[in-house]
Order: C-alpha cells, then sequence, then structure tokens
C-alpha cells in the first residue's frame, strides 16, 4: 500500500486528545496521541518494544508514558528512560515516534522524513474554530472503503440529487448547472455554479417569493485528501458578497487500506449561539454522511475490494472529473516522491 508521505494527514480534532489520549490507527500503524504537561501534542506507535503491550493500557509519570505490563517508561522522542528491574536500559528499546502539529483546532501527524516537515502544507481550515460569526458542528465516522472512494464521491457532487434525497437533494439543480474543474500548483478545484435557479432549500429565504439566485458549491482539494467545501448563494445578478457562503471542511484520512477516518464540520453564520440549532445540523449532517453516503461508498468499494480502480475500468460521466484528477495527481506526487527516495 503506497501512501503520500511527506505531507500532513489529520488525525482527529484537537479536543479528542485530552489527559487520556487517543489511540489510533493511522496508515496501517496504531499510534498513541497524547500531550505533553505544557499541552503539546505527540505522537508514539501504541506498542511497547519488550511484550507489545500498548501503550494507551499504560500510565503517565509527567511526560513519561509508564508501560502498564512491566513498567518500561519512555520519553516523547520514543526513547526508553526507564528500566524497573535495573538501571541498565536495553538495547532496541527505541520506538517510532512523528511529529504533531494542532492548528485550526485539528491535529496533523507528518508521515514523512522528518527533515523535510513543512507546516506551510498544512490546508487552510481556518474557519473551524468558532467566531462571533460563525459556529461549526463536527463529526467524524469510520468508512470501510479505500479513502479515494471518499474521495471520489466528495469531489463529485452530482450524486446529492440521488444519495441525498433525504437530505440535501437540490430539486435537480445540478442539472441547471456548469461543472469545471481547475488546478492551481498542486491543489484542486471541482466546483459547480448554477445561475438564476429558483432559490435551494439552502437558500430558502434569501430572496422575495418569486425571485431567483445564483448558487455555487466549490470544493478545494489538497493530497492526500484534505478537502474545503463552500456551499453559497446570492440574488440572480448580484455580488457574491449579497449573500452568502459557508464552508464546510471534508477531510479523509487512511486507517489502513480498507478503512478511513473521515472528519468533517459543516459551519453556520445564523443562530451562533443556539444550542437547537447545533442539534438539528449534527442530526442532519450524520443522517446525510452516516445514513447516506457511507453505506453507498462502503457497497461500491466491496464490489472492487482489493482490485486495481483503473483496472476495473470505471466509465467517465465528465462531471466525475473531480475524483479521476484528483487520483492523478495524488499518484503523480507519490511517484514524484519516490523518485527523489
Amino acid at each position: 500500500m503506497k501512501h503520500l508521505r511527506n505531507c500532513w494527514y489529520m488525525v482527529g480534532w484537537a479536543d479528542d486528545v485530552g489527559t487520556a489520549g487517543l489511540s489510533r490507527e493511522i496508515l496501517g500503524k496504531t499510534i498513541f496521541f497524547y500531550r505533553l504537561e505544557d499541552g503539546t501534542p505527540a505522537a508514539i506507535l501504541d506498542r511497547c518494544p519488550h511484550r507489545f503491550a500498548p501503550f494507551s493500557k499504560g500510565e503517565r509519570d509527567g511526560d513519561v508514558l509508564v508501560c502498564g505490563y512491566h513498567g518500561l517508561g519512555f520519553d516523547r522522542n520514543g526513547h526508553c528512560v526507564r528500566n524497573p528491574f535495573s538501571a541498565r536500559i536495553p538495547a532496541g528499546t527505541d520506538v517510532p515516534v512523528w511529529p504533531v502539529v494542532e492548528r485550526h483546532g485539528i491535529l496533523w501527524l507528518w508521515a514523512g522524513d522528518a527533515d523535510r516537515i513543512d507546516q506551510n502544507l498544512i490546508p487552510d481550515f481556518s474557519f473551524v474554530p468558532d467566531t462571533p460569526a460563525l459556529r461549526s458542528v463536527r463529526g467524524y465516522t469510520l468508512m470501510k472503503a479505500h479513502f479515494e472512494y471518499g474521495t471520489d464521491n466528495l469531489m463529485d457532487l452530482s450524486h446529492i440529487e440521488f444519495v441525498h434525497r433525504g437530505t440535501f437533494a437540490g430539486q435537480g439543480i445540478i442539472f441547471q448547472g456548469e461543472h469545471s474543474i481547475r488546478q492551481e500548483g498542486e491543489t484542486l478545484h471541482s466546483d459547480w455554479w448554477m445561475p438564476n435557479i429558483t432559490p435551494p432549500m439552502v437558500a430558502q429565504g434569501l430572496v422575495a417569493a418569486g425571485e431567483t439566485v445564483d448558487h455555487w458549491l466549490r470544493m478545494r482539494w489538497n493530497a492526500p485528501a484534505s478537502m474545503r467545501l463552500d456551499v453559497g448563494a446570492c440574488p440572480h445578478g448580484a455580488p457574491e458578497s449579497a449573500g452568502f457562503d459557508i464552508p464546510q471542511a471534508h477531510i479523509l484520512t487512511p486507517a489502513n487500506e480498507h478503512e478511513t477516518h473521515y472528519f468533517w464540520s459543516a459551519s453556520r453564520n445564523h443562530d451562533i449561539d443556539s444550542a437547537e440549532a447545533d442539534a438539528y445540523m449534527l442530526g442532519l449532517f450524520r443522517e446525510a454522511f452516516d445514513v447516506e453516503d457511507k453505506p453507498m461508498i462502503e457497497a461500491a468499494y466491496a464490489n472492487v475490494r482489493g482490485k486495481d480502480f483503473w483496472g476495473e475500468k470505471p466509465v467517465s460521466l465528465g462531471i466525475d472529473q473531480g475524483g479521476t484528477r484528483a487520483r492523478r495527481l495524488l499518484e503523480s506526487l507519490i511517484a514524484k516522491e519516490g523518485a527523489h527516495g
């Protein structure tokens, strides 16, 4: 299983890692995420080198992780610093660790070469933390599918007319729209523009009865699978600033070859302090992602599990070029990385 290494993978929301820490499989390795006493996040392979007990079942002594099986202690760099049976530290006790950075309420793990860490490669999700003008709800689900099948789903939003009939179905608005793909450096954009249409559900109340709106769905993709979706609308012919543009985060991280961590957030610019609005949005998005998207993606993947995607000769409909381009760009980035060792 080849993955892009010199990049950042989301491992969880920042508040997922509290006093107890978090054990999570990332790229086929079970990693223990925890915080040092000063709050700095850290990550270590969740396996003591003695008899392979998980550190997540152990204890903490300040910043030292103490294995709950035989009491070996390890520092943030993965070095064994305590042997309760001897002053001697046995050979072969170093444990792999990973750099972790907290930004925008998200924990990111650098999976590649330590001397190539570049925090500028963390995509901008600055809208996720709440502000006086924007309130976000967040969620997580584990999908039993390769992560690129989730990317296909998100980069081709035409599926909302069929999969999301109970939530986001747009009364056929996709069929009135224009789809475009553009690439800026290593960033892909898969956008829908729907001008002069009857207001869809998301734009109800924006204009008076009988008037139309211009509506857009804009998806930004950064490798390996970090996506931002902007959902917006304005009165037909008016500047976009006369309407609204609400961002969502859709970030996929491979747990392993056949499972994916799917993290999402959705924002709103109204009812900022409303618990009822929070509950409504959480219910709506959980229905959309857990009940509608997840079973379809998992069923599609089950049909080709373990097989080469291109070898199965997927048919192109044109509107699915977002996912296709993302797959090809990711492949080229992995090949480029391999060519440079």
